[in-house]
């Protein structure tokens, strides 16, 4: 029985061979596709560090990812990255003359201290681009956004936190 199938076998394998192959016409597949790169560009700044090598202790530079490693990569350059500066104070805003605050985004929050500087509690307040001003109402200083983002932020529907 066993030699009965052996002899079957390149029947079969000449069956296969003989049958017509369709193929499509067109079609190549991604390792034979052509490399294109814009020219004169660089990608977007690399937020996945290289990682440490075996046997060694890695640094900062070499493990942290992510908004760490964009921070890192920040004062690396010299840039404050995320603008933790404290707002300088000189005056107490009025309504006429409000306390602008910069900003990418339609709102920010701001803690206000009073005018001068630390005359109470820090009380927190939402300027946004729907209202004109925000007021403490502890001290009275008056805050407006001073936005400098993309236009279509102000669009509406795009109110996620």
């Amino acid at each position: 029985m066993a030699s009965a199938l052996r002899t079957l076998r390149p029947i079969g394998r000449l069956a296969l061979l003989s049958r017509p192959v369709a193929r499509s016409v067109g079609l190549r597949s991604f390792s034979v596709t052509s490399l294109r790169k814009a020219g004169g560009h660089s990608g977007p700044p690399q937020l996945i560090g290289p990682g440490g090598k075996p046997g060694e202790v890695p640094t900062d530079e070499e493990q942290s990812t992510g908004l760490e490693r964009f921070q890192l990569l920040g004062k690396l350059e010299g840039v404050d990255v995320f603008d933790m500066k404290p707002l300088e104070m000189t005056r107490l805003g009025t309504v006429e003359s409000p306390i602008p605050i910069y900003s990418l985004f339609p709102e920010r929050h701001v803690g206000c201290t009073g005018y001068p500087a630390d005359s109470h509690d820090t009380l927190w307040l939402t300027v946004n681009n729907k209202r004109k001003n925000a007021r403490c109402p502890e001290c009275g200083c008056v805050y407006t956004l001073d936005f400098k983002g993309d236009p279509a932020l102000l669009e509406g529907g795009h109110d996620h936190h």
